[in-house]
Parts: structure tokens; C-alpha cells; sequence
């Protein structure tokens, strides 16, 4: 038999538990949404565009427990934090780091029914999110090129670190991951450019598509090189050179006049199947 879990202390709450929602103007949360916006439409937007957040908890998180959330909502806003996802196809686990200005979309599964896959979050770094309900951001669409510029670029991201998980050589594969996050997290020090967010070797290993001891063998030997340093929080220092410029554009792939014989056929029967007959009378 089991033994069930002791009661939380007053005013304690789990990992990755959510604190109590609260208001806030949503331009206040991120007023770079607002750069479309009129001097007179901002000040409405301030007071009129008021949406929940809430803070998160270190640890695991579901979003689909998110109050007030539904499927037609655009989505939540991380206002704050550092959030991981983690995608799980068979034995292996793909991660994905998302901060402040990201779009999620609660309780989203993977689509497909082909490969079998599960999502599982976590909050490294406690966070804020906000609700993004539809029927606020519907009286200032001014916002919503902002917010589908934030997705684009989270979908941009995602093919750098795809790239950057194909280099041959793992210690390759480190050092361009760290400067991708330097990009985004980064900040310019005297002793070099300092990420300030804590990474685990496993975390890392999920990123750039390797093994945890792996990771950890090459990431001592950049340190040896003096190309990457971990401090005593757990954040990192990059003191080497940004990698080099491709020596030359890839070739691109190659289009095709026509789908496969078999798939082009079939498309053709699917259309044909769609048109009218013509009545030559009114011709």
C-alpha cells in the first residue's frame, strides 16, 4: 500500500504548482505587443486589454490545468522564466527552451497518429505566464501581427537548433548551441558573453542530440580550452569565437515538375471528383 503524501504546509505549494491568477494590463506585461498601437489606442489598450497571469513554480507543469484557459484561446504569453519542453518519441527526448515572449498553446498534444509521442513541461527558472483569450485581443487586432511575429520566430529558432544538432563533432554542436542562446539570453561581460540561465548536462545533451556523459566529457574539455566555463550557479560563460560563417550557401533542394505517377493519379481523381458536370445549354 501506498503512503499518502503529507499535507503542504500553510502557504506552501508543490513544484511547477500555480500561484493564484491575478489582473494585469496586458501591454504592461509586454509593451512590445504595442508597437502598432496609436498614442490614444495604447492608453485604451492599457486600461480595456486586462488579462489573468500567473506565477510557476520550479518544476513539473501541466498547462492544460492553466485556470480560465480553453481551445479557443490564442494561447498563453510567458511573460517571465524559463520554461522546458520536452518531447518524447520512443527512448529519445527532444527538448525545447521557450522565456519570456513566447506563444504556447495550453494542453496542445503533438499532431499525427503515426509516430507515437507524449509532451512533458517543466519550469526551470520560476515564471509568469498570461492568458491570451481571444475575445480580449478581438478589440485591438493591432496586436495580433506582433503575436504572430513572436510564433514566427519561435518556429525559426526551431530550425537553428535542428541545424545546429546535425554538425559532426559534439563539441561543434555545444559551443554552436550556447551561442544560439546568447543570442537570445546573452549579455556581454569583461570576462566574455554570460548566459545567465542554469543548464543541466542533461538538459543540453536532450538539446543538441546526444548522450548525458558525452556531453559531459566535451564540455570539460572546452573548459580545458578555455572556450566555455560553467559558474557556481550553474549559468555559463562563452570566453572563445562565435563559430565561423558557412564557407558557402547550401545548394538547394531540388523541385520536382510532378508528384510521383501513383499520387499525381490520384490527385487527379480527387479533383475530378469535385467538378460539375457542364450543362450545354448555357453555353
Amino acid at each position: 500500500m501506498r503512503a499518502r503524501p503529507a499535507a503542504p504546509a500553510p502557504g506552501v505549494r508543490h513544484p511547477g504548482e500555480t500561484a493564484p491568477a491575478g489582473l494585469a494590463p496586458l501591454l504592461d506585461l509586454d509593451p512590445e505587443l504595442g508597437a502598432l498601437l496609436s498614442p490614444a489606442r495604447r492608453s485604451a489598450a492599457l486600461q480595456q486589454l486586462v488579462v489573468p497571469s500567473q506565477r510557476l513554480r520550479v518544476g513539473a507543469w501541466d498547462p492544460a490545468g492553466v485556470v480560465g484557459a480553453g481551445p479557443g484561446d490564442l494561447g498563453l504569453l510567458v511573460v517571465e522564466g524559463l520554461l522546458a519542453r520536452e518531447v518524447l518519441a520512443e527512448n529519445i527526448v527532444s527538448t525545447e527552451l521557450l522565456g519570456a515572449g513566447d506563444v504556447i498553446r495550453a494542453g496542445r498534444a503533438p499532431t499525427g497518429s503515426l509516430i507515437r509521442m507524449c509532451v512533458q513541461w517543466s519550469v526551470l527558472a520560476e515564471a509568469r505566464i498570461a492568458l491570451l483569450a481571444t475575445h480580449r485581443l478581438v478589440a485591438f487586432p493591432e496586436l495580433l501581427p506582433a503575436l504572430a511575429e513572436r510564433m514566427l520566430e519561435r518556429s525559426e529558432r526551431l530550425a537553428v537548433e535542428q541545424a545546429i544538432s546535425k554538425l559532426t563533432g559534439l563539441d561543434r554542436r555545444l559551443v554552436a548551441l550556447f551561442w544560439h542562446l546568447a543570442e537570445r539570453w546573452g549579455r556581454v561581460t569583461s570576462d566574455g558573453v554570460a548566459i545567465p540561465i542554469a543548464l543541466s548536462h542533461r538538459i543540453l545533451a536532450q538539446l543538441v542530440g546526444a548522450r548525458r556523459p558525452s556531453v559531459s566529457t566535451a564540455l570539460a574539455e572546452l573548459a580545458r580550452e578555455g572556450v566555455l566555463a560553467r559558474a557556481a550557479d550553474g549559468s555559463w560563460l562563452l570566453t572563445g569565437a562565435a563559430p565561423a560563417a558557412p564557407r558557402e550557401p547550401g545548394r538547394p533542394v531540388p523541385g520536382r515538375r510532378r508528384l510521383s505517377e501513383p499520387a499525381a493519379r490520384r490527385s487527379r481523381r480527387t479533383a475530378a471528383t469535385h467538378l460539375h458536370p457542364v450543362d450545354e445549354r448555357s453555353v
